[in-house]
């Protein structure tokens, strides 16, 4: 079994572009599939109900969830889909 560690974050807005209000956000916690916990940004559709098409979004090389992985994620909550912003292991 793999144990997640705990991570200590922020619930304040940290990203390089505007909230959306038409957008839930928040951060959450996983663990890949080397054991490493992750930090992502978590965005979904306001009012939303049911079953939602998800996304898993991660940057460029170079670029972390507060820019562009999680401009497009908070995009794509707005056309309907759950989606999920995070810097992949070892480049964020």
């Amino acid at each position: 079994m793999i144990k997640t560690e705990k991570l200590n974050l922020t619930q304040e807005w940290d990203k390089t572009f505007e909230k959306s209000d038409r957008v839930n956000h928040s951060k959450v916690c996983f663990v890949n599939r080397y054991g490493i916990t992750l930090a992502g940004d978590l965005y979904a559709p306001k009012n939303a109900s049911g079953k939602l098409p998800a996304i898993a979004v991660c940057g460029p090389f170079g670029a972390v969830k507060e820019q562009c992985s999680g401009l497009y994620a908070q995009k794509m909550a707005e056309l309907g889909y759950l989606t999920l912003a995070f810097d992949p292991s070892f480049t964020g």
